[in-house]
């Protein structure tokens, strides 16, 4: 006689299974992780000699951003790029920024299919770089575009990657225009609005 397994029990295998596909995270102590993240952000922005305030001329008035929500955090598949081909990237002064095209990332936000170019700093090989704009910028958030640093996977072949417009900073030419700052390569430039991460500064 074949056993009956409850319902109930099949759910709270399914949350179990769940709660540990995210990493033995809950929704609330995501959100927390990302505001205390903030915190650090405001602390460093407002007191560290390295901060793109630390100018006397340049004046902090606080970082703004729109609220933690755990559907901007996604898995993306990853296709790599086999010939991988150095990519010189404008910046914010008309510089030039070395960069690898590292590999395409696929992925699905709020109903919107979408495609962003993973890039591999010139002088790292553990982390990569995602400078993305949408159609946010340059109202709600800051006309350059934003960047996502994503550590690199640890498997080689790894087919997906996480990626979390939580996560998403201005870089720092949007507080001092004395820094360079590479721009968001077409590819990257998304048609929809990603109301996620960190909003344009108010001065």
């Amino acid at each position: 006689m074949k056993k009956i397994i409850p319902v109930i029990v099949i759910v709270v295998i399914g949350i179990s299974v769940l709660y540990t596909l995210q990493g033995g995270e809950t929704e609330e102590e995501y959100i927390e992780r990302i505001v205390e993240e903030r915190e650090r952000t405001e602390r460093f922005m407002q007191s560290s000699d390295e901060s793109p305030f630390a100018p006397e001329d340049i004046t902090y008035k606080g970082l703004r951003f729109f609220e933690p929500k755990p559907a901007y955090k996604v898995r993306a598949r990853l296709t790599p790029i086999q010939n991988k081909k150095l990519l010189k990237m404008p910046t914010s002064t008309g510089e030039e920024e070395k960069y690898i095209r590292y590999a395409y990332a696929d992925f699905e936000i709020e109903g919107q299919q979408a495609r962003l170019l993973v890039l591999q700093p010139f002088d790292s090989q553990t982390k990569l770089f995602v400078p993305f704009a949408d159609a946010t910028s340059g109202g709600e958030t800051y006309g350059g575009g934003r960047y996502m640093d994503i550590e690199m996977p640890a498997r080689t072949g790894s087919k997906s990657i996480k990626l979390d417009f939580n996560k998403a900073y201005n870089p720092y030419c949007a507080y001092n225009p004395t820094y360079s700052c590479p721009l968001p390569p077409k590819e990257n430039i998304l048609a929809f609005p990603v109301e996620a991460g960190e909003k344009a500064y108010k001065e």
